[in-house]
């Protein structure tokens, strides 16, 4: 399959350890998370080689591993399938799909501001509505890095 590459970027005014909070810490990333699916959170601890499930209220999501963790610069997570009605999913088209799709956070922090990247592989059937919510949340990770 062809993925398309999601790339966006934001500059924050808040250093790097509080955006880093925002994005990996269940009661702030809860809220952006809200932006791909309602109630969705992270059920992971954030450690290479670990596990991560995403899931919303429907019990649907994705899950994969950690394969990056540098503490406030960079995080990769490399997904290995879906999640429906609360069972894990390799098989279908869509799991097989999400098989190896990389999301990449990156930091680089300058004093009093952050300059956050972000890239997903993206199913092109999905892209634009993708990068739409990736918009919207990255508008909500900027407010609430900056809240003092």
């Amino acid at each position: 399959m062809n993925l398309e590459l999601i790339e966006k970027s934001i500059t924050i005014d808040a250093p790097a350890e509080k955006v880093w909070e925002v994005l990996f810490t269940q009661e702030l990333n809860k809220i952006w998370f809200a932006e791909f699916s309602q109630g969705t959170q992270a059920y992971t601890d954030w450690q290479v080689g670990s596990k991560v499930v995403f899931k919303d209220d429907s019990e649907s999501g994705i899950f994969g591993r950690i394969i990056v963790n540098k503490l406030h610069e960079e995080m990769v997570i490399e997904y290995d399938g879906m999640i429906m009605n609360g069972k894990e999913d390799f098989d279908s088209e869509d799991a097989k799909s999400m098989k190896g799709v990389k999301e990449t956070y990156k930091l680089k922090g300058d004093g009093p501001q952050t300059r956050l990247d972000v890239t997903v592989d993206m199913d092109p059937e999905y892209f634009e509505m993708m990068s739409e919510s990736w918009d919207r949340a990255l508008d909500i990770i900027r407010e609430l890095a900056e809240k003092k």
